[in-house]
């Protein structure tokens, strides 16, 4: 991580959030911005490999920006932070293309300790997320048309969405984490998803794994 952009309207939880960043990834040039209006400006001149984002902006919702980013910088990892917790805020940022999602109740070491899960491949989740996420749906989709997982793979995306890291699932499941890795590509495949997040959504769209 060399760029990051946050994005939070008060002042005092912009300094918290980009201080949270420089201890995560040491030497990382933070751009910090309090509106929509001001991260449309920097996402034009700069790139950035990640972005943290509050969601109830002055001039409106950092899903729109969320949207913005994914389009046109898909490598930018894009992080939601903030109060809220509700299905109407959650699903959508997801759907945008936010890989990660906390909660600003969590303490600057939770914080640091999610942020830096990115490089090993562990999205940033906050336990309670990973949790509703996996209460909110139920499927009616057709058992046919659903992707042919192995029982193994579903185990792996069963811990997944409990918010387990790559070594934690390993250690659940008795195998390597090179094991888990290999079987995530695979999912990955089958799911047609990029990364942990959206197959985490998409395992729980489809009734794949269950609470």
């Amino acid at each position: 991580m060399q760029t990051a952009l946050v994005l939070e309207d008060h002042p005092e939880t912009r300094e918290w959030l980009s201080g949270i960043i420089r201890q995560a990834f040491l030497e990382i040039s933070i751009h910090e911005a309090s509106s929509l209006a001001q991260a449309r400006q920097l996402i034009t001149a700069h790139q950035f490999d990640l972005a943290l984002i509050d969601l109830n902006l002055p001039d409106g919702n950092g899903v729109e920006i969320i949207s913005e980013i994914t389009r046109s910088s898909p490598d930018t990892y894009c992080v939601v932070a903030t109060i809220f917790d509700d299905d109407n805020y959650l699903f959508p940022a997801l759907e945008a293309g936010a890989q990660g999602y906390l909660l600003k109740e969590q303490t600057t070491e939770e914080f640091i300790r999610n942020l830096q899960g990115i490089i090993k491949g562990e999205p940033p989740i906050s336990p309670t997320i990973a949790r509703k996420m996996i209460n909110h749906f139920h499927s009616d989709i057709p058992q046919s048309d659903k992707p042919d997982l192995s029982k193994r793979e579903k185990e792996i995306l069963s811990a997944i969405a409990k918010g387990l890291s790559r070594n934690e699932a390993a250690d659940v499941l008795g195998i390597t984490s090179n094991t888990v890795a290999s079987h995530l590509k695979n999912i990955y495949g089958k799911l047609n998803v990029s990364n942990r997040a959206q197959a985490t959504l998409e395992a729980l769209r489809l009734g794949l794994v269950r609470p």
